[in-house]
């Protein structure tokens, strides 16, 4: 009865007696506090929206110049305006201005002063933005070897970019002076895809068809598309990201569950506390500081050596998001604002608010709330202790249940707190474990990150945060919205402000907060008729399918780490990738066609690029591994030719030189002009057996890693990209640590995830005994 009561905050009755007029105090309080600040946010961004539309000039800059325009004008009587201020103090408009409000000659020369000092300022942001686009459209940095020092250009390319980036950016401040994505020409792009293929042709004969192909596409339809995509890359802010994030994620038909999330996981060496709602309100409360520091924009933009920003348009959607699924192609929602969470725990849903007159909740009475829910008892409904496995199947399934059972009534209600709260909480009954003697324990924790039962956790949310019965956490997120990195930015800092900032008492409790009391969850309500139970019971058999079929192992490689690396003069991920290389030749006895993503951010809207591993030098290095007439000194040298061809290639696609990007979008332009390529349908179809990722760390800079080794993320990862491939992400946790997450699928009779993984540090171990041997 209580909900009920809070349900109706103002009514009326006329009587014989008069007009009687009722309302609760409360609820008028919260909307008008709930307005307050939905207005407060809008004014904010309005001026965030200023002050990034003049970045690197300021509002600070506007004032001074006004005020010494008007002292010259004035004081020392010298016009700055070259008779600008007299001209316009009597003719139109300003002339009009003063007849309507009759000011005198003063006060209009004052106006005249403020119109020249605004057109000064603006003309200056003009100049500065322009001049500081520029200066990111050099990249000439990038490809300097960092032995030899930077060269003349460089620095003083260096010198200007410090001048104009002297000034505290906010979070969107660089989006208008960020360059856009540059389109390569056909002929650079098809001659690094001939040189990207060389090492994987089986024969002569097949290079030279390929190249044939290609040849004929460049020389004929090519030109056709290529005009196309030009327009499109004049007017778009980026030429690829919104078709790659149509085409490849919101028109998959494939469940979303293993094909296209991914996970994180906690530190593993430091567990601050066994309490499961403790400390899943700590990261919760972190969850919301970081989604307030995106709001007011008071987020550190991420820099490159402190200079060249990186692009920050995905930040905007981490919280408040949902994928809603369609027929033929999903769509993302976004809400500018979202006052509530929502928990799921022994698979019941409870709507959780988040702010309490006006003011954000802390920890210890978040910690409070989630008490609660824990300790009721009652059962879950039929239907709804297997409800979010509606979101682990096929796309179209889901879409065609969700029209008929979700689409109204308290259903609809309910699916809409789901989908309108800034990101779900899953609060696991189950420990998440850790034991370095006993491997299967973190291969255990990575599954029940990654998919769980199959129908404990809400796949189509931005992200949810997941805590085990232990006090341990982790996050499964969804891929459309935004890549990896933006997700690894926010897992990093609300563990470090869990750990900096919070933390907990001697008993394992919350230590911010008072006793305040608030208010209690609502539990979400549902119906399930029959017909839905049955299937739902029906998308449980499919979800466990693709569930048992997972083959994902964890390693934690403590042998050495990128210290060794860089003593060797090796990037640390070409070093890497060149032992995926010969951990894969081993464990498939060839080379296949490989996938490292790559940023693009360095532009706007950019989003990711494909890096292609194999290369001839690296298919020459990895033979010699195996070829007894090598000396160790040869192999040596061709590591380094290798890894250096790698990191050029990495280089290249971060500037924009890549190759499968351009090609996809060619490919969309001739569907729509529904011309067909050969050349193109074979590029695009060709699997990638091996699918590589690195998780970015460092970038919240809450702690100092050095100082706290033990407080780096264990990173996360993805499920298999083809049903005969890997998958294979990873993390360089400090000097002396590097995890790996290797999946595949336990169908294919051509992989093995134990069996990668023990090729992997065997591999690792081969390079280091040949470089230390050399040393």
């Amino acid at each position: 009865m209580a909900e009920a009561h809070q349900a109706v905050a103002f009514s009326f009755q006329i009587t014989h007696e008069g007009v009687h007029i009722n309302y609760d105090t409360e609820i008028l309080n919260i909307v008008w506090t709930s307005g307050v600040r939905s207005y407060r946010k809008r004014f904010t961004r309005s001026l965030n929206n200023i002050k990034n539309g003049v970045f690197p000039s300021s509002l600070e800059f506007l004032a001074a110049i006004l005020v010494l325009v008007t002292a010259c004008h004035f004081v020392f009587e010298i016009d700055p305006s070259f008779g600008f201020i007299s001209f316009a103090s009597s003719h139109f408009p300003i002339t009009s201005i003063v007849k309507l409000f009759d000011l005198a000659d003063s006060a209009r020369s004052i106006i005249a002063c403020f119109i020249y000092g605004i057109c000064v300022w603006v003309a200056k942001a003009m100049v500065m933005k322009y001049t500081l686009r520029c200066l990111l459209i050099y990249k000439g940095w990038m490809y300097e070897s960092h032995g030899s020092g930077p060269s003349l250009l460089s620095q003083i390319w260096v010198f200007f970019m410090k001048m104009l980036t002297i000034k505290k950016p906010l979070l969107y401040s660089y989006q208008g002076a960020l360059p856009r994505l540059p389109l390569p020409s056909v002929s650079d792009t098809i001659d690094r895809y001939l040189m990207s293929i060389r090492a994987l042709c089986e024969n002569e004969e097949d290079y030279q068809r390929k190249t044939k192909l290609a040849h004929e596409f460049r020389d004929g339809v090519a030109k056709r598309l290529q005009k196309y995509l030009i327009f499109k890359s004049w007017w778009a802010s980026n030429y690829v990201s919104d078709w790659w994030e149509e085409y490849v994620y919101l028109r998959s038909r494939s469940p979303l569950m293993i094909n296209s999330n991914f996970y994180g996981i906690d530190t593993l060496f430091v567990v601050p506390t066994s309490s499961q709602t403790s400390r899943a309100a700590n990261l919760v409360y972190s969850c919301l500081i970081f989604r307030r520091l995106i709001d007011r924009q008071e987020l550190k933009p991420i820099m490159i050596q402190g200079l060249v920003p990186l692009c920050s348009w995905q930040y905007e959607r981490l919280f408040n998001t949902t994928r809603i699924p369609g027929i033929e192609t999903d769509k993302l929602v976004h809400y500018s604002d979202s006052q509530h969470i929502v928990v799921l725990c022994k698979n019941k849903y409870y709507k959780v608010n988040i702010y309490f007159k006006g003011r954000l909740l802390l920890p210890r009475e978040i910690e409070s709330i989630l008490d609660k829910i824990v300790a009721d008892e009652s059962q879950a409904l039929r239907g709804e202790e297997h409800l979010s496995v509606v979101t682990a199947v096929d796309r179209v399934s889901w879409s065609q249940t969700r029209e008929r059972y979700f689409s109204r009534g308290i259903n609809k209600t309910s699916l809409d707190a789901i989908e309108k709260s800034a990101f779900v909480l899953v609060l696991d009954d189950v420990d998440f474990e850790f034991d370095e003697k006993d491997p299967t324990k973190l291969d255990n924790y990575g599954q029940t990150l990654l998919h769980g039962s199959g129908y404990d956790r809400w796949y189509d949310k931005s992200f949810d945060l997941i805590v085990g019965r232990n006090g341990r956490a982790g996050f499964n997120a969804e891929h459309s919205w935004a890549d990896a990195p933006i997700m690894a930015h926010l897992w990093e800092f609300i563990l470090a402000y869990d750990f900096a900032n919070l933390g907990y008492d001697e008993n394992g409790r919350c230590r911010v907060g008072n006793g305040f009391q608030p208010p209690a969850a609502t539990r979400l309500k549902w119906e399930f008729p029959e017909e839905l139970c049955q299937t739902i019971d029906k998308y449980v058999i499919m979800a466990q399918e693709l569930v048992v079929d997972v083959d994902l192992k964890l390693i934690m490689f403590q042998e050495y780490g990128k210290g060794f690396m860089k003593k060797n003069r090796v990037s640390p991920d070409a070093y890497i990738q060149m032992a995926l290389q010969l951990a894969y030749f081993r464990d498939s006895g060839k080379f296949s066609l490989t996938y490292e993503a790559s940023m693009t951010r360095l532009f706007r809207e950019g989003r990711t690029e494909t890096v292609r591993p194999v290369t001839i030098e690296s298919a020459a290095w990895v033979q010699s591994m195996h070829d007894q007439t090598k000396t160790k000194e040869e192999r040596i040298a061709l590591l380094k030719h290798a890894c250096n061809k790698h990191q050029v290639g990495y280089q290249n696609a971060m500037c924009g030189k890549g190759i499968d990007r351009h090609l996809f979008c060619l490919y969309v332009i001739s569907k729509y002009l529904e011309i067909d390529s050969p050349f193109l349908k074979e590029v695009l179809s060709e699997p990638w057996k091996l699918s590589t990722s690195q998780t970015p760390h460092g970038q919240a800079g809450l702690l100092d890693l050095k100082k706290y080794p033990k407080h780096v993320s264990a990173g996360g990862g993805f499920g298999p990209v083809a049903d005969d491939g890997y998958g294979v992400s990873y993390i360089i946790a400090g000097e002396d640590k590097i995890f790996f997450h290797i999946s595949s699928k336990k169908s294919s009779n051509a992989t093995d995830s134990l069996r990668f993984a023990k090729n992997i540090m065997r591999s690792l171990n081969d390079m280091r005994e040949l470089l230390t041997v050399a040393s």
